[in-house]
């Protein structure tokens, strides 16, 4: 076993650290900051979205970084009131221009939007044209289950690289992993570690007495044995902080490996329990992309 990262290799060809870094809910004020911090760590996937209003600041901290931009590779997500085919090819510009870039690595659909998912087939058929002309480097969804992929597979020709979920130990939407899978489209967990959620009495899976138990086996934090079980079942990781600390140590869990019993303890913590994007009206959220 090594203890530095490697990568997965998208359908394009282009490959994808396994564990990224998010900046979803972090203040623009802050994020700079943090992605400073996480580039100096030693990440180099930075995950943001039109609708966080911080890629600026990930512009920002890559200018400040001084790294080459072949070494950090930077994804994007359109939201949903830029979609449409020319509505789309625009977002790829403010997105770019905010970022300080003349190339996405990866721009991917925020929701699948199912109230008007013609504009959705639209907007992603911009971004199969943005892939052809080079502008982006891979594409993808986010929330996409598999009913709205089915269609999106039948009225469009490049298969998504990625499609970004929720996946942690109380939510594992197999079905819709299994899905991706057999579609060779990779699994990016978003709240890899249940952060975002909380469950019963207001416990998350950082709290939970299995996980705390491998945990103190291995002498690492619940955290890590998420984002290490994340990694050995095959999906890419975005965990996120606005913490240095907290950054580094998400970034340690290349030196140890869990066993296979580990693993199925912790995949015997499903509870189904999760908010379905699919299901809201993102017409009441108003969210605007403004220029760049």
């Amino acid at each position: 076993m090594t203890n530095e990262q490697t990568t997965f290799t998208l359908g394009s060809g282009v490959e994808l650290p396994q564990i990224g870094f998010g900046v979803y809910q972090t203040p623009p004020e802050e994020t700079a900051d943090a992605v400073q911090a996480a580039l100096e760590t030693g990440y180099r996937h930075i995950d943001t979205a039109a609708a966080y209003g911080n890629e600026k600041g990930v512009g920002e901290a890559f200018e400040r970084s001084g790294l080459d931009r072949a070494d950090v590779f930077l994804e994007s997500k359109v939201w949903v009131v830029d979609y449409g085919y020319e509505e789309t090819l625009h977002a790829f510009e403010k997105s770019a221009a905010k970022l300080g870039v003349d190339q996405i690595d990866l721009l991917i659909l925020h929701q699948a939007y199912p109230k008007r998912f013609d504009r959705t087939i639209q907007a992603y058929k911009a971004l199969e044209t943005l892939l052809a002309d080079g502008k982006v480097r891979a594409i993808g969804v986010s929330n996409f289950l598999p009913v709205r992929l089915e269609r999106l597979l039948n009225e469009t020709d490049v298969v998504p690289a990625v499609n970004q979920i929720e996946v942690h130990p109380y939510t594992q939407q197999r079905e819709l992993q299994a899905f991706n899978r057999e579609h060779r489209i990779l699994t990016q967990a978003w709240s890899p570690i249940g952060g975002m959620r909380t469950y019963g009495d207001g416990d998350t899976p950082l709290k939970d007495e299995t996980i705390t138990a491998i945990a103190q086996t291995h002498g690492k934090t619940p955290a890590q044995i998420m984002l290490r079980w994340h990694i050995q079942e095959g999906r890419q990781v975005i965990p996120k902080s606005v913490r240095p600390a907290r950054i580094a140590e998400n970034f340690d869990v290349f030196d140890f490996e869990l066993s296979a019993d580990e693993i199925a303890r912790i995949d015997a913590l499903e509870q189904g329990m999760t908010m379905v994007p699919d299901e809201l009206d993102f017409d009441t959220f108003s969210i605007e992309i403004p220029e760049a």
